[in-house]
């Protein structure tokens, strides 16, 4: 049975998606609240709960004219400034405090054998999702509204761990980030599977601040190959561990914000929704 949250969620995430194949109309309250069933003053209070914006104002914070204007801006400074601009407010500090540790050549191999990993599944502003920790930091993060099917998935990226339904403090305080809670943020550890090449394309993404947006170009320039935004974009595409590593913050040179694993309307809620608690 779906909970409220849930029902919310859904109804909001229809209302982006209607906008943003519409904003070019710039439809008003009264027509979005109509494409989702309920009042418009209904719609208003839901959807300013959930984005701390109204419907008017995020319009504009997910519009492509948004995402080409923080391009402009951020183009010649984007990373040469991200943790001084990343200090520059409190809710900008979380990707500052997440390290990466990589897992050693005998986990990566092995599929995990002789890793405990506890999991455990919790709400979001974009829905359900599955976290999942070893002794040392987070493994896995995924939106997933089934939870058998989100199972499935974490074993798949370990299919030899040893694996505990449990939420431990190291999950606990990952998802603090999702309620504006950032005192336990510098505990946040992450445990990576992945290749050199993912782990350091995985570690420049933390740079990109929230509010903020780079392309598959920028990131390439970045770790210091900039012919490599194809391999660069494949390893986005496998980045195991959704938010707390903000590939969604990662857009087209165009301003599209293109696809995203998780879904290309939770992509465009995240960044609205970021623009919006960056005010």
């Amino acid at each position: 049975m779906e909970t409220q949250n849930q029902i919310n969620y859904n109804r909001i995430a229809e209302a982006i998606e209607y906008i943003k194949t519409n904003f070019k109309s710039q439809p008003n309250l009264d027509e979005v609240a109509e494409k989702v069933h309920v009042s418009p003053t209904h719609f208003q209070r839901m959807f300013t709960e959930w984005a701390g914006t109204s419907p008017k104002k995020f319009l504009q914070f997910i519009s492509v004219e948004y995402a080409k204007k923080i391009l402009k801006e951020e183009q010649a400074t984007l990373f040469d400034t991200a943790f001084e601009t990343g200090l520059s407010s409190t809710s900008r500090l979380h990707d500052l405090f997440v390290n990466i540790e990589g897992m050693t050549p005998a986990e990566y191999k092995n599929g995990g054998k002789n890793l405990k990993i506890n999991y455990s599944f919790a709400e979001s502003p974009f829905g359900n999702l599955i976290v999942a920790s070893t002794s040392k930091g987070i493994c896995y993060m995924a939106f997933e509204d089934n939870e058998e099917t989100a199972f499935q998935n974490l074993k798949a990226k370990f299919p030899n761990a040893k694996f505990q339904r449990k939420l431990d403090l190291m999950q606990q305080n990952a998802l603090f980030i999702f309620q504006n809670n950032w005192s336990k943020l510098n505990e946040i550890k992450l445990h990576l599977k992945g290749t050199d090449f993912q782990l350091k394309v995985w570690e420049s993404l933390l740079k990109i601040p929230i509010g903020g947006l780079s392309t598959y170009g920028k990131l390439a320039e970045q770790i210091g190959n900039p012919n490599a935004s194809r391999a660069v974009g494949t390893a986005i595409g496998n980045n195991p561990v959704a938010y707390l590593i903000p590939c969604h913050r990662v857009i087209q040179s165009t301003g599209s914000f293109g696809s995203y694993m998780w879904g290309n309307t939770r992509k465009t809620a995240i960044i609205g929704w970021e623009a919006a608690k960056n005010q």
